[in-house]
């Protein structure tokens, strides 16, 4: 159902977003700075902003919108200027067609990714479709339902801060429309052609992208994740009236509320060291934590990927699964790892020494289709992270994990 957001629904819809992004998504930190700048004035021509079911989206073309690059670079930035500037370009093309653009499309799950859209439409005079393509955080193109579900990926736009835009039209050796050869080839070159114009010093790391325009038809489609901004919303406004203050309240509210399966992933403890490298628009990194004797470590590629511990053979968890943080005491509950870790790899203070919990969200089955492109883009990035084995769901680890304590 059609509804309207004011600037105090952006505060919980991304935290809620962060929650989702497993460890990525954006920053709160940088969704705050583009929030806190939401109000009717000089830049943006109205303070609310309209979100529609995919069903209700039948006035005329959606195009996914986002920041691509580091969560850190992107930090401080008051308005989405380069969304928003990569969008124009598709609704000017659109228009030379005799096709009009009416939505955007949030790419993922993530603080960053739901605020930018959010805003972009009203920057623009567009809705938000309640959906995205992956009800997570991802760090790469073909790991979307988009890439998945076969919308055409041509044109890519790119665009600055400062208003520097590139577009690709990329055409493939082989395959044609949108099939899985096509989006394989395309999704990919795409991904390897934009990362190191991102990270060229006139990008500064990052730039909005536009891409994968679909009709109301192909939006259906390939939009199969749907009322993750609704999800999103709730989890933020139930962690801010103190409704979700221990892990087993998470655990039952995402249940109970939305048919979510999550389960602790280790020993509720403490944040212990970190280690961060941005480069090509990636934060890369590690985040341990400390419970009793043992350790749990997160690896990171801006999105949590892989979880280890000190104590078990096999992981505790693997994307495309959700490895999410979730802290108690004062504070905000939820964080992404680019909140968690500073520019110069420690660790952030505000986090430092409260209650944090890893807990592992089951992926959405869309994303777990063995031979599908979202799988198999996952385990591809998780293999780069020392992992060298097949996909486990994190109910399967758990369970063995459970297992071994009790007869070990």
């Amino acid at each position: 159902m059609a509804m309207t957001l004011k600037r105090a629904d952006l505060e919980p819809l991304l935290l809620g977003g962060c929650f989702f992004g497993s460890g990525g998504g954006g920053t709160i930190a940088s969704a705050r700075s583009l929030v806190a700048h939401f109000e009717q004035g000089s830049y943006y021509p109205t303070d609310e902003v309209r979100v529609v079911t995919a069903e209700e989206a039948t006035e005329g073309d959606a195009v996914m919108v986002a920041y691509m690059g580091s969560p850190e670079a992107i930090d401080g930035t008051a308005y989405p200027v380069g969304p928003v500037l990569a969008v124009e370009q598709v609704r000017a093309r659109l228009e030379s067609e005799g096709r009009k653009l009416a939505y955007v499309v949030p790419p993922e799950s993530g603080a960053l990714g739901f605020s930018v859209a959010c805003l972009v439409a009203a920057k623009l005079g567009l809705a938000v479709v309640d959906g995205d393509g992956a009800g997570r955080a991802v760090p790469s193109l073909p790991m979307l339902t988009f890439a998945a579900r076969h919308v055409d990926p041509r044109p890519a736009v790119l665009v600055s801060q400062d208003g520097l835009a590139v577009a690709l039209d990329v055409t493939p050796a082989k395959g044609s429309g949108g099939d899985r050869q096509h989006q394989q080839d395309v999704s990919i070159i795409v991904e390897q052609m934009m990362r190191p114009i991102v990270a060229a010093p006139e990008f500064k790391q990052f730039g909005g992208l536009a891409m994968w325009v679909m009709t109301p038809a192909k939006l259906i489609e390939a939009l199969p994740i749907t009322g993750t901004l609704t999800r999103a919303l709730a989890f933020g406004r139930a962690a801010m009236r103190g409704s979700l203050t221990t892990v087993d309240d998470v655990v039952r509210w995402l249940h109970d509320e939305f048919g979510v399966s999550a389960r602790a992933l280790f020993a509720t403890g403490e944040l212990w060291e970190s280690a961060v490298d941005t480069t090509g628009g990636f934060d890369l990194g590690t985040v341990t934590v400390k419970a009793g004797a043992h350790t749990a470590e997160v690896l990171y590629q801006n999105e949590s990927l892989l979880a280890w511990a000190s104590d078990r053979p096999q992981p505790l968890c693997m994307a495309p699964d959700g490895i999410c943080w979730f802290f108690e005491g004062e504070g905000d509950a939820v964080a992404s790892n680019g909140d968690i870790v500073q520019a110069d790899g420690s660790l952030n203070p505000a986090y430092r020494g409260r209650p944090a919990t890893l807990l592992g969200l089951s992926a959405n089955p869309l994303l777990r289709v063995p031979g599908g492109l979202i799988l198999d883009s996952f385990m591809a990035q998780v293999n780069t992270l020392g992992y060298r084995g097949p996909y486990v769901p994190v109910e399967k680890l758990t369970a063995s994990s459970y297992k071994e304590a009790q007869h070990g």
